[in-house]
């Protein structure tokens, strides 16, 4: 079926109920404009707002319910209106590219060789695959399309003498933690930084060094799990259901005929990606369009590394067109959740929001702040898994804030607690289906996962207060 075929396939019952969350919290964001008092910010010579002056007006009464029920379209007609089209037609040609990226088995050529390459040196190739598959959380931003490549991996990993569980952890585990670990993740860096007007590129050195010593800690966790299955394979949490792969055939899992070809066409397809994320961010005459840039690269890229890997641009057209539907939901995703923020905007409650927010943080020790923030994006993690969504719910209302906060650090919090919490949260799709996949219950990987999942705690809070202690 064409669904099983694509490498974003948001469950409807997520879509639905992530839209419906949304739906509720616009609602309640059109109430609260009647609740809270109206405000203003004060203006300063040059007709630039002065968010640190609050003037309180009780003449506005609140948005017109028209307005704000129609907000997920009359926000597309606003300032922000482009920006969020943009991001939209970003988000589908993204997965457009690496949906025909799988199809025409650039995914396979990349794993195929790496299992080639180290077929005699086992623990090289789960450091490699974990590297690969973290590098592609942390600079491309993917992790929703690396479920379709769990059972590759997975066999792999059991065909080399692991289990199921290594190849969830080398796959799912380290994009998704490395996807928090972001160096230049689309969706949290690029993304946050624009909306707070930011560099993404700024003092990007700390997030290198975070970037190492996260993969450290994971990379040391993988390992002392694959130790302790070598000495005894009946330890291994999927060991029975893992019982058909290891008595089945070792067939070769790809096709080597042009894997080479392949592969190299990928490698430079992934590397200029890299690129066309990092040149645009540090130009400064045109970081403004870098999400534009972005979308014409991997559209255009997307296409013509399909057309030199298979020749056949029916079957690149065909996963263009899967990619892009697959994405489409994301849209009504962005649509409603920039909603309240317009709705805040037109009810004119958002300088009283950003006030309140001053007052609470006034006085706390940085750390504390940070901690705050922290906490928050947290809790709204747990209701609301879309990256993007969150970005635009938090980060635009941050960009106002007096928080005390430098903006690079507003971005370092925000990446840090939306992503390693898809690693933990029941409402992680992601999770809840990979670990579906390898017969492995949610309750077990949230208990044998905890001594990972405490050290990279540990690790934020130390980068956290290392970063303020040293003016990130």
């Amino acid at each position: 079926m064409e669904n099983e075929n694509r490498l974003i396939n948001l469950p409807k019952k997520t879509v639905i109920q992530v839209t419906a969350l949304l739906a509720a919290i616009m609602l309640v964001s059109i109430v609260l404009t009647y609740i809270i008092p109206g405000g203003e910010f004060g203006t300063l010579s040059d007709g630039t707002p002065d968010y640190s002056v609050y003037i309180r007006r009780d003449d506005y009464t609140g948005v017109p319910i028209l307005k704000g029920i129609f907000a997920p379209v009359l926000v597309f007609l606003t300032s922000d209106g482009l920006t969020l089209f943009v991001l939209a037609l970003f988000l589908v040609v993204v997965a457009g590219a690496f949906q025909i990226m799988s199809d025409v088995g650039g995914v396979h050529s990349l794993i195929g060789s790496l299992s080639r390459k180290f077929s005699n040196r086992r623990k090289l190739l789960i450091v490699a695959m974990s590297l690969m598959f973290y590098s592609l959380g942390a600079f491309l931003g993917q992790f929703e399309n690396m479920l379709t490549l769990l059972p590759i991996v997975a066999s792999l990993c059991v065909l080399m003498g692991y289990d199921s569980f290594t190849g969830f952890l080398c796959c799912i585990a380290s994009t998704g933690i490395g996807f928090a670990t972001a160096i230049t993740n689309p969706f949290t860096v690029v993304l946050a930084s624009n909306i707070i007007d930011i560099s993404p590129m700024a003092k990007i050195w700390y997030r290198i060094i975070i970037f190492i010593v996260i993969f450290l800690i994971m990379v040391t966790y993988i390992l002392l799990y694959t130790r302790k299955i070598t000495k005894d394979p009946t330890s291994s949490y999927t060991y029975e259901s893992d019982e058909k792969l290891r008595s089945g055939e070792k067939t070769e899992l790809f096709d080597e005929a042009d894997e080479d070809r392949v592969r190299k066409i990928y490698t430079v397809f992934l590397v200029l990606g890299v690129v066309a994320v990092i040149v645009p961010s540090m130009i400064e005459a045109v970081r403004d369009y870098s999400v534009v840039f972005l979308t014409v690269y991997f559209l255009i890229g997307g296409i013509i590394a399909g057309k030199l890997a298979c020749h056949d641009m029916r079957k690149v057209f065909q996963g263009l067109k899967t990619g892009l539907v697959s994405a489409l939901p994301a849209i009504l995703l962005v649509a409603v959740a920039s909603s309240v923020k317009f709705v805040f905007v037109q009810g004119q409650v958002l300088p009283t929001i950003v006030n309140q927010m001053n007052e609470i943080t006034s006085g706390v020790a940085p750390l504390g702040v940070a901690l705050i923030v922290y906490v928050i994006v947290l809790v709204l993690e747990f209701f609301i898994s879309s990256s993007t969504a969150k970005a635009i719910l938090v980060m635009s209302m941050l960009s106002v804030a007096n928080l005390g906060l430098s903006k690079t650090m507003l971005v370092l919090i925000y990446t840090f607690a939306d992503g390693y919490t898809n690693m933990l949260f029941p409402t992680s799709p992601v999770l809840l289906l990979g670990l579906s996949m390898i017969n492995v219950s949610y309750f077990t990987w949230v208990k044998k996962s905890a001594p990972l999942f405490t050290a990279i705690t540990l690790a934020v809070v130390a980068f956290l207060a290392i970063g303020i202690r040293i003016g990130y």
